[in-house]
């Protein structure tokens, strides 16, 4: 199982796969590796990199609960693309990912080939951080996986409609585990005191940040029902770099599966621009 240690110490699980172009694929704020396991067949002919951030996952968590924020996890993925001898890579960014990917286009420019965004910008909606807020570090009260996807499906099902069953039984499987006392987070729920430490507003003004993409390959893939990401700010993102190749994912809220016709599309016009670039 491969792992790295950090400047400071740490253990980190990542998952290396393919040959060709890299591409490092960052996912969202709770979330692991398996945030990508849907978009992985589009990513054949390329080198798959998955990290799991520092308290996520099959990491180590760490004692000091702080270093669970974006400079940290930034750094923890440079000192990934070092252990891995890559000099530049790609970066599929899925939320917390894209804010990553964003600062790493500000103060790491030269080690980036391109980026691309999942539901994620320079403006974050009030709407979406409450709700990651009312969820985030607290474990659930289900006693199964089963009925943990059950109510995951009911209660996404306005905003994700037709979704089955055993998807959300997937994603449930990869956030949590079942336990004597019931589902529990395979997170550190210390994660929710980071954030709240670290100021979870979505206040600050992150476009400089995306703006220091320019000028290499950029994609969004929005989900058209998303409360993080509204299309007032994608359509601001569009015309501050006409380049940036967009799809609104119907039928999608936060987060795209990457595995829709919008999404894939975008992905691969993503990816050409790579190639020729």
């Amino acid at each position: 199982m491969p792992r790295f240690t950090t400047s400071d110490g740490l253990s980190l699980h990542y998952e290396d796969q393919g040959q060709g172009m890299p591409v490092l694929c960052l996912s969202g704020l709770t979330r692991n590796a398996r945030d990508f396991d849907f978009v992985a067949p589009q990513l054949a002919g390329y080198r798959m990199i998955r990290l799991d951030y520092r308290g996520r996952g099959q990491s180590d968590w760490a004692e000091d609960y702080l270093s669970y924020n974006v400079p940290r996890e930034s750094k923890d993925a440079l000192e990934l693309l070092d252990h891995l001898g890559i000099d530049k890579t790609a970066i599929l960014g899925t939320s917390r990912g894209g804010l990553i990917s964003m600062g790493l286009a500000a103060v790491a420019k030269d080690r980036l080939l391109g980026i691309c965004l999942n539901d994620i910008g320079p403006v974050l909606e009030t709407g979406g951080l409450d709700y990651i807020m009312g969820h985030l570090g607290r474990h659930p009260d289900f006693k199964d996986f089963d009925e943990a996807a059950a109510m995951r499906k009911k209660a996404m099902e306005p905003l994700f409609p037709g979704v089955p069953l055993n998807r959300w039984r997937k994603e449930v499987t990869h956030t949590h585990v079942e336990t004597p006392e019931g589902v529990r987070l395979n997170y550190d729920p210390k994660l929710r005191d980071a954030v709240i430490e670290a100021g979870a507003t979505g206040t600050a003004d992150l476009w400089p940040y995306f703006d220091a993409i320019a000028p290499l390959p950029c994609a969004i893939i929005h989900g058209a029902n998303s409360d993080l990401l509204s299309f007032e700010t994608v359509a601001e993102m569009k015309r501050r770099n006409p380049d940036l190749i967009v799809a609104h994912v119907p039928d999608r809220a936060h987060i795209p599966f990457l595995d829709e016709a919008e999404a894939q599309v975008a992905l691969s016009d993503w990816l050409e621009k790579l190639k020729q670039a």
